[in-house]
């Protein structure tokens, strides 16, 4: 489940996490499933990675009349095909090997409420058609059984696949597809939510300071703020969720300038090689008669120093900036400090 929340308690006391945002794409959204909540039809919920897919599945269940009602969910990504049709609807005692006794499914446990298929594109065709006979007739039989199993369910279906192009293809039952879309709820991603990163990230911040027992409340700096709020996000609330809390355990103080978006970097990268015709004019030197020694001034040794640097970082980073600072081990401010330094050295 996504991460984007606020936690507190329902009407009955038990504790279920709500969305948080204030942009108008998040707002919309959340209208509009309000709207559907209370209309007793299935409803399909789209969405990139880490949007919060299930989060909404389950205000959208208890904003529904049948709130008092069960939620049951099921990845069906998580399952191999030839056990979702076991885990969907149960198996009678020696339907196949391992089923020593009779087990109900995912239907029978979300009678009266609401059953949440996540990834439901992953549903093998063949499953797919006792799906669709529960939606129209609300009956279906258990693995290893003729008899008859009448439930009450609203299904709630998410996905991150183009169903209807899975459908052209013969990969989705354009039947099933057809009795699940009564309602397409889009979730828009987190790049395209204006105001919510900064929202997000403080607070995700004030909570890891909270879990690692800390008093103060982070605060970023303009930089790194600039830098979560011009970030894509691939992942969405999750990646966000991560790369907050990361760059708090990192932190020395409730001051954050400083955001890793990815973990995998090697602090060991190779150095670039310089021309070859450097190291030779390099061993040449080396070889040479040593004469008394010219220094130059140090004020321009390290001018020299830091130009060279800078400009091999910017090479490496190609020109990104922001990546430079990384790899030369600055901040942004710092870096840009010496940038404009050094701008006029750095332009020829």
């Amino acid at each position: 489940m996504s991460q984007e929340a606020l936690e507190g308690p329902d009407l009955r006391g038990e504790r279920v996490e709500e969305a948080l945002g204030r942009s108008e794409e998040f707002l919309a959204f959340q209208d509009r499933l309000s709207q559907v909540a209370g209309i007793d039809r299935p409803v399909l919920i789209v969405g990139e990675r880490g949007t919060g897919k299930e989060l909404a599945a389950r205000r959208l269940h208890y904003l529904s009349p049948r709130w008092e009602g069960a939620l049951v969910a099921l990845n069906c990504a998580a399952l191999s095909p030839g056990l979702i049709e076991s885990e969907l609807f149960g198996h009678e005692a020696g339907a196949f090997t391992g089923a020593v006794q009779r087990r109900a499914g995912r239907f029978e446990a979300a009678d009266g409420g609401t059953l949440f298929l996540d990834e439901i594109a992953n549903i093998p065709l063949e499953v797919q058609e006792k799906v669709l006979r529960v939606v129209e007739y609300g009956t279906f039989e258990r693995v290893g059984s003729a008899q008859r199993v009448e439930v009450d369910v609203r299904i709630v279906g998410a996905t991150n696949a183009d169903l209807a192009g899975l459908a052209g293809e013969g990969r989705f039952k354009r039947d099933l597809l057809d009795r699940l879309s009564f309602e397409v709820l889009f979730l828009p991603p987190l790049r395209d939510r204006e105001g919510d990163v900064a929202l997000l990230a403080n607070h995700f911040a004030a909570r890891m300071a909270f879990e690692l027992g800390r008093s103060e409340v982070p605060v970023f700096s303009a930089a790194a703020l600039a830098a979560l709020e011009t970030h894509p996000w691939p992942g969405n609330v999750r990646e966000l969720k991560n790369v907050v809390e990361r760059a708090v355990c990192h932190a020395e103080s409730s001051a954050i300038g400083h955001i890793e978006f990815d973990p995998f970097r090697s602090p060991y990268a190779p150095r670039p090689r310089r021309p070859a015709a450097e190291e030779g004019a390099e061993a040449q030197s080396d070889a040479a008669p040593q004469g008394p020694a010219e220094r130059t001034p140090l004020k321009e040794a390290v001018r020299d120093l830091e130009v060279r640097l800078l400009r091999e970082g910017l090479k490496e980073a190609r020109y990104n900036q922001k990546e430079a600072a990384k790899l030369l081990g600055l901040t942004y401010h710092q870096f840009r400090g010496l940038y404009r330094k050094h701008k006029d050295a750095l332009d020829t």
